[in-house]
């Protein structure tokens, strides 16, 4: 799997418009708690099904879009934060700890 970076305050509105299943990593680059999270998730993240688009975001570099993040699928900004998107619709939110490649493998298998 590989990540497709969000750059862009435009990706948001195709995310929340895309059918099935999108993930969104918010990550702080100058944060070794969000960096132990994404080596984590990365390390187990074969257990999520293939057609689940991977999106990355460096809340450092794009804040306005980690803003954005937050206000279209309604979530409390965190970082690092996990986004599960259904069908335009944010299924599962986690931080910190709570990321799990497993979670979202059972969430979307469900």
């Amino acid at each position: 799997m590989q990540w497709t970076n969000i750059t862009d305050i435009n990706q948001i509105s195709e995310i929340q418009k895309a059918e099935g299943f999108s993930l969104i990593f918010k990550h702080s680059t100058r944060c070794s708690v969000s960096m132990m999270a994404k080596k984590r998730f990365e390390k187990d993240w074969e257990v999520i099904p293939k057609d689940t688009t991977l999106y990355f975001l460096d809340l450092i570099s794009y804040r306005n879009i980690s803003a954005q993040i937050a206000e279209t699928f309604q979530v409390h900004h965190e970082s690092p934060q996990i986004l599960l998107i259904k069908n335009g619709d944010c299924i599962l939110d986690a931080s910190h700890s709570e990321i799990s490649a497993d979670e979202v493998a059972e969430v979307i298998s469900n």
